[in-house]
């Protein structure tokens, strides 16, 4: 569903714009995901909206193919190079952002990202990062189920996996709320001054 409005209280949510994530390889260009996350995140606070940056350190502790995998060559997870969480220079995060530091997936669970939005009175969420159908899926997912009004800025995420973003982009997020690109959001947001 293409995005209908903007509500009075909205919020951005950067996911693992991060320096170390950026050298990964993707589908679309991180250069232009990047440079349309920093255009919406000075066009936020230009209206005194909520943005959130949101990077990832860890992963959850539960089994899974590829942990069972790295284990029985007797690998264990390789300790991150330095600087590898510091978020992308081009989002020119300000002392008003809000920073979210995670674990796992998404960026609800075990965080206080939630009770962060609560306060403000946030009811409207709009999502950009990597990847698509990971971190960006999973945070979209906890949106909706915490009863945000989710929108998705299509061109403003990407995966390493073309499959999965098209996957995630067609057939769950509209699911979970409006979808939208980089000029629609910015043309509303100068719309309803």
């Amino acid at each position: 569903m293409p995005l209908t409005t903007i509500d009075k209280k909205a919020a951005l949510i950067v996911v693992d714009l991060q320096k170390g994530v950026l050298n990964l390889p993707a589908t679309h260009p991180v250069g232009q995901v990047v440079a349309r996350s920093a255009e919406l995140a000075r066009a936020f606070r230009g209206r005194e909206f909520p943005v959130v940056l949101v990077n990832v350190v860890g992963g959850a502790p539960g089994r899974t193919d590829a942990s069972r995998a790295a284990q029985a060559t007797g690998q264990s997870r390789p300790t991150p190079p330095p600087q590898w969480a510091d978020l992308a220079d081009e989002l020119d995060p300000q002392p008003g952002d809000h920073r979210i530091t995670k674990n796992t997936w998404g960026a609800f669970h075990d965080t206080p990202l939630h009770a962060h939005l609560q306060e403000l009175g946030v009811t409207q969420v709009f999502l950009t990062g990597v990847a698509t159908s990971i971190g960006v899926e999973s945070t979209a997912r906890s949106a909706h189920e915490h009863g945000y009004h989710v929108v998705l800025v299509t061109d403003a995420m990407t995966d390493r996996d073309a499959y999965a973003h098209q996957n995630s982009v067609e057939r769950i997020f509209p699911r979970l709320g409006e979808t939208a690109t980089t000029e629609e959001v910015i043309a509303m947001l100068k719309e309803n001054v």
